[in-house]
């Protein structure tokens, strides 16, 4: 069956839009409108569009657009939201994984949803759609259905969730992503302060990435905490006693690894 082409505009020209606008043109569908408050960041983004205009107001109500996207911070979704003008018979959904759908409560749309792309966005990494999971919410039936036609036109994995679902997930994704990414960096600065260069570590990440994904992470933890090895992790803290915020973080992380074994 053929996928439905909807009429989009974005509020908000940062990574998610950047990437999720460009997406959607490439399935087949339109982006009408990008603003930012500025009209900078939106203008940039439109360079990358075919037919999409720069908005600098939130005074929408002539668009032809039917679906409007808030790619906004989380903090300014329901301000924002309330601030909109829209046209009759719209749908305002936004895309944040912590924020529920009551931050839309004081949206004129006729419905209201959420469109999550479950992924971590930046300009200069390009995504591959096809895979990355869509979590969707909406109280309205019929919207519900648009999201899922939009979500569908660009990947295999979508799912409609609940609002309690989709924040305990984006907890676990703050784990699984970013607290990761975060370790990486510390041990990034401990290699650079030994002079040797961070690559010499990229085969293990990718081997213990490999391993977590593809069993339970709990059955193949590795490391000194693991096998209860405490004069390794004692040389360790003593080691990171010039950084008291990585000795805190590797003395809570291995006692927490030791109180996990079975």
């Amino acid at each position: 069956m053929k996928n439905v082409a909807y009429h989009i505009s974005f509020i908000g020209a940062g990574n998610v839009a950047w990437h999720l606008a460009a997406a959607l043109e490439n399935v087949g569908h339109f982006v009408k409108e990008v603003y930012s408050p500025d009209g900078k960041s939106a203008k940039k983004l439109v360079g990358n569009l075919y037919d999409a205009s720069v908005k600098t107001d939130l005074n929408f109500t002539d668009s032809p657009s039917q679906i409007f996207i808030l790619a906004v911070p989380d903090d300014t979704i329901k301000s924002i939201a309330h601030e909109i003008a829209l046209p009759e018979q719209s749908l305002m959904v936004h895309t944040s994984g912590s924020k529920g759908l009551d931050a839309l409560e004081f949206s004129t749309a006729a419905a209201t949803g959420v469109f999550y792309p479950l992924q971590t966005f930046s300009k200069s990494k390009t995504l591959d759609f096809q895979h990355l999971p869509f979590l969707l919410e909406s109280e309205n039936k019929e919207a519900l259905k648009i999201l899922n036609n939009l979500a569908k036109s660009l990947s295999k994995n979508t799912q409609i969730v609940s609002t309690v679902q989709r924040k305990q997930m984006h907890l676990a994704a703050v784990f699984a992503c970013n607290f990761t990414n975060h370790m990486m960096s510390i041990s990034e600065k401990i290699m650079n302060n030994a002079k040797l260069d961070f690559s010499l570590l990229h085969p293990l990440v990718l081997e213990t990435i490999d391993k977590a994904l593809k069993h339970s992470p709990k059955s193949v933890q590795t490391g000194p905490a693991k096998r209860g090895d405490l004069e390794t992790l004692d040389k360790h803290m003593e080691m990171l006693q010039n950084d008291e915020a990585a000795q805190e973080m590797y003395r809570l992380i291995s006692q927490s690894i030791l109180d996990n074994q079975e």
